[in-house]
């Protein structure tokens, strides 16, 4: 499974997501803050927890790749990563 946390208005979060869909792939989504760099207003505690547990870092988009438990979080690697796996 694979799950994107991600940002509305975010344009690397964008990139993403028009990745996953020009590929057919199905994906969770989660939103744990506003796009607006480190500190953006977090819209749902118990996500970005997760997030940043996982991580270790705030910054999205970040993409969990249950299935091959991988993690990754710059959107070119995200996208890179997809294409080689999914494409």
């Amino acid at each position: 499974m694979l799950e994107l946390y991600q940002a509305e208005g975010c344009p690397h979060s964008t990139d993403v997501r028009e990745t996953l869909t020009d590929l057919g792939v199905s994906y969770v989504i989660h939103n744990p803050r506003r796009p607006g760099g480190e500190g953006g207003d977090v819209l749902n505690d118990q996500t970005y927890e997760t997030m940043t547990a996982l991580s270790d870092e705030d910054s999205i988009p970040f993409l969990v790749d249950t299935d091959r438990e991988k993690t990754l979080s710059e959107s070119e690697e995200i996208v890179a990563y997809l294409e080689e796996h999914y494409g």
